[in-house]
């Protein structure tokens, strides 16, 4: 028994074993193991997944201190790296553009890196250099607080799958050359974008998420797109855009995503969305669509609420509906045109796989009222309808819970929660 105590059952594991032990261990914990054993001594040295962050460096009071010791930890640790590397990823909120950097892409790109992320400090903006588009081998790329600028010569990363730029400095057409020079791209990420109008061709992208400023989005060719997120802010000069503009944003944006399966529109998504919108017939049906969150819609404009029917008559297969209102009851001058109902929605809809609905920010004005109407009068397979009310509505809130409960249901199983915040 003692023998077996004594045996050194992990030294003579296979590397690729061996790797995965040393890489769920933070990489400064990866090195000390080489004070083990004398056949330990050497085996960090062949890890080709580098995760570095701020806790590599001897954390003190003096940012510069704490910079210079992250810089040379990782310098070493290249130095005496052997062998390939195939994934490095920096992330530290004190380094920030360095000499030093530049000269460890120079070094991966020689090491047939394959994903790279960088996220560092807020401060001056690391400058990528042009080593960093002779990656050739990359298939993931996250660029976070940098400029952007690819030399001439730069034909494309034609093996990327995975991009994600977050505060990236790089001029509009640059996006979209980089885009539709990775024929391979499955998963687009572009947050904190000012005032950038964006035509996206990728013939195998899947997931897009866009978080910005954005003048314009048409999605030119994107036929396998699977999953969309969009948060779009905006300004006076984006909202004064967006009231001249003429064409339809709804062909532009929804018009080539036939294998669509999930879409998350947060704030002014369906204000965008609704922008030359008419009512005619949609160029592809949504028969993938299984769920739709859009934040913020407006009940008080008929273009917007149109945007959503559009969208969820022509999807066949939706099972999970969640909608945020924003009405302001202040601004209604008018009596709704209640005939629209009747006028715009076909009489023969049905949301035959529609099990649940979220209806949030609700404030009872008519047209949310006949829309929570319309929505259980044609769901047959409706298991739970729950609405929260605004927090602006308070005396109101009986009278409403009142009407929710006389609309007619298509589901006998159809259950309404009526949330009080």
């Amino acid at each position: 028994m003692d023998n077996v105590l004594g045996q050194d059952l992990i030294s003579d594991l296979p590397q690729s074993i061996i790797e995965t032990i040393l890489t769920k261990l933070p990489i400064r914990d990866a090195v000390r193991t080489c004070s083990l054993s004398s056949k330990w001594r050497y085996k960090w040295a062949n890890l080709t997944q580098l995760v570095f962050d701020d806790n590599c460096a001897t954390l003190c009071n003096d940012k510069g201190a704490v910079e210079d010791s992250l810089a040379k930890f990782i310098t070493r640790f290249l130095f005496l790296h052997d062998g390939p590397i195939h994934k490095f990823s920096l992330s530290s909120a004190y380094l920030q553009s360095s000499p030093d950097i530049d000269q460890w892409l120079l070094f991966l790109s020689r090491n047939g890196i394959k994903e790279l992320v960088l996220e560092l400090g807020e401060g001056e903006w690391f400058r990528a250099p042009s080593c960093l588009f002779f990656c050739r081998k990359l298939t993931r790329l996250e660029l976070i607080r940098c400029e952007l600028d690819p030399p001439p010569t730069f034909k494309g990363f034609l093996c990327l799958k995975y991009l994600n730029l977050q505060q990236v400095l790089i001029a509009p057409d640059v996006v979209e050359s980089l885009i539709s020079s990775c024929p391979f791209l499955e998963s687009l990420t572009l947050s904190y974008f000012d005032s950038l109008a964006l035509t996206i061709c990728a013939p195998n992208l899947k997931y897009l998420c866009l978080e910005g400023e954005f003048k314009d989005i048409c999605l030119k060719y994107t036929p396998l797109l699977l999953a969309i997120s969009v948060a779009m802010y905006m300004t006076d000069d984006i909202a004064e855009h967006f009231e001249q503009s003429s064409s339809c944003n709804f062909d532009k944006f929804l018009g080539s995503v036939p294998c669509l399966e999930r879409l998350i529109g947060h704030i002014y998504f369906t204000k965008y969305l609704s922008i030359g919108n008419d009512l005619g017939k949609l160029p592809v049906a949504y028969n993938h669509l299984k769920v739709v969150e859009l934040y913020q819609v407006s009940f008080e404009d008929m273009k917007e609420i149109l945007v959503v029917l559009r969208l969820i008559v022509n999807s066949p297969c939706l099972r999970e509906l969640q909608i945020s209102g924003s009405s302001n009851m202040s601004t209604a001058t008018e009596a709704p045109d209640l005939d629209f109902w009747e006028k715009e929605c076909p009489s023969d809809c049905t949301f035959s796989l529609l099990e649940t609905v979220k209806m949030t920010d609700m404030s009872a004005v008519p047209h949310e009222m006949e829309f929570i109407k319309f929505l259980l009068r044609n769901s047959p397979m409706l298991e739970t309808m729950s609405i929260t009310p605004s927090v602006y509505v308070t005396d109101g809130r009986l009278n409403m819970l009142i009407e929710l409960v006389r609309f007619r249901r298509a589901s006998a199983q159809a259950e309404i929660i009526f949330i009080q915040d």
